[in-house]
């Protein structure tokens, strides 16, 4: 995802160890204002940075705690894909599909790369990458999975749960949302017909926060710190 392409992001960055393993680029830390600022949304932007693998598969197995329908029969959809890691490690599981949605054309072209690297070597569930606005994003039928790795700030945040309010109002235990670095948890409290299943602190393995560091000190040092650990919350509508 390195917009370097474009002169506008570093380039030469550290390879973080998923992406050496499975040959893919989803690596940098991208602050919002470098990313697309064209779209009326792309303000409201946070900043680019792949989930940790270790704290993507502690935080779904969470989740798979409290599931009320078999994954076979849930679309995981990521709000905001960047690179598209979080849908490479969603396709390591047996989701129905494999959905994203990425305003930045350059990160979305990146992770259609990633995309069609992953699936001429790995077999999963099928996978699609759509570039545009994830509020007119079509969202599919049965139940859903949301992925938030803390993409908007509030204005968006709650443009978007207005209209998932409205999309799953009359599909009653449909919807749930993975929630990682929770800012705008306080909508989903106070603003929306969410219940919280399960909130704590996730901690990386010692690789992934060791990449983390690496990558956070070469392109945003001084800007970003790693906590080694991330807030995280899941969510179900209950309305």
């Amino acid at each position: 995802m390195t917009r370097a392409l474009s002169g506008r992001y570093k380039s030469s960055a550290p390879v973080h160890p998923f992406d050496e393993l499975h040959g893919t680029d989803t690596g940098s830390l991208i602050p919002g204002e470098l990313l697309s600022q064209a779209h009326p949304h792309g303000r409201h932007g946070t900043a680019y940075h792949g989930v940790a693998p270790s704290l993507f598969a502690k935080l779904l197995r969470r989740w798979r705690e409290f599931a009320q329908n078999p994954v076979s029969r849930t679309v995981f959809i990521d709000m905001g894909a960047g690179k598209g890691r979080a849908m490479l490690l969603a396709a390591q599981e047996p989701f129905r599909r494999v959905l994203g949605v990425e305003l930045d054309s350059a990160l979305a072209a990146i992770a259609q790369q990633n995309l069609m690297q992953w699936q001429t070597r790995y077999a999963g569930p099928p996978m699609q990458l759509r570039q545009g606005d994830a509020l007119r994003l079509r969202l599919p039928a049965g139940p859903c999975a949301v992925f938030l790795f803390n993409p908007f700030d509030a204005v968006v945040m709650d443009r978007l749960l207005a209209r998932l309010l409205h999309h799953f109002r009359t599909r009653p235990g449909e919807l749930d949302l993975i929630y990682v670095n929770d800012e705008q948890r306080y909508l989903l409290r106070h603003e929306y017909p969410f219940q919280e299943l399960w909130r704590g602190r996730i901690h990386l393995s010692h690789e992934d926060r060791a990449a983390d560091k690496a990558i956070i000190t070469h392109d945003a040092d001084g800007l970003y710190v790693t906590t080694g650990y991330e807030d995280c919350s899941i969510w179900r509508l209950t309305a």
